[in-house]
């Protein structure tokens, strides 16, 4: 064994062709890293049970847990245990486009002071991913009740996706009345296209649309897709 009464240090290097540096450097890292095993088994603890922490959200847990140790050590050692978290891509899917020659209506909804149900329906497309594909979810919402009342998912994002979350809307809700009702969306080709726009104006109900580029003209629309995705879909 080297450094052992058996064989000097010196006569085990030049055996072995390395220099006694290379030994002592050996030797150091081996010291080190017995040292440094507490330490490993804390940050893998952290990294269990906070996935998505990098290393410096991680030295901040070990400070909080009375670990003295700095940051630049910590990414040493996560680096080591192919624990760094590697930031994916974010794939965007686009759901509105607005780029038509269809009539743009203005905003109706803004100034819109709701006491009822059937005044004000506001209607969105989303996606929603599945294991191997995603599919695209149209709803309509009645705002007064909160309650989404036509909504369809389909593969493809077509006319006939808000089509048919129009249509379970109308036959859920026409027995009660839709005289003086606004639809609001966003300037969507889907929204905007002639089959649309001509069932709506065949039922009597006013057409308003979100100014081009601003989700905030649908916030209510908005605000119930991020729920849903974080609630069921997520």
């Amino acid at each position: 064994m080297i450094g052992s009464c058996e064989m000097p240090i010196v006569k085990a290097c030049q055996c072995l062709e390395i220099s006694k540096r290379t030994y002592y450097n050996w030797k150091s890292k081996k010291s080190a890293a017995c040292h440094d095993i507490p330490l490993r088994s804390a940050i893998h603890d952290i990294a269990l049970e906070f996935p998505k922490y990098g290393y410096r959200r991680i030295t901040a847990e070990l400070h909080r847990r009375g670990k003295a140790v700095n940051h630049k050590k910590v990414l040493k050692l996560m680096h080591e245990e192919n624990l760094l978290c590697r930031p994916k891509k974010k794939f965007r899917i686009t759901t509105t486009n607005s780029n038509h020659d269809y009539p743009i209506y203005p905003n109706l909804a803004k100034d819109m002071v709701l006491t009822g149900i059937n005044q004000l329906w506001v209607a969105d497309i989303t996606y929603i991913h599945l294991m191997n594909e995603h599919v695209y979810l149209a709803v309509i919402i009645d705002v007064f009740s909160r309650k989404c009342i036509g909504w369809d998912l389909s593969r493809r994002i077509d006319s006939r996706l808000v089509l048919n979350a129009l249509d379970m809307a109308v036959k859920s809700r026409a027995h009660l009345g839709i005289d003086g009702l606004v639809h609001h969306s966003d300037q969507g080709v889907q929204y905007a296209c002639d089959e649309y726009v001509d069932l709506l104006e065949e039922l009597g109900i006013r057409i308003s649309m979100s100014r081009k580029g601003n989700p905030y003209d649908n916030a209510f629309a908005e605000s119930f897709m991020k729920t849903l995705k974080a609630e069921e879909v997520y």
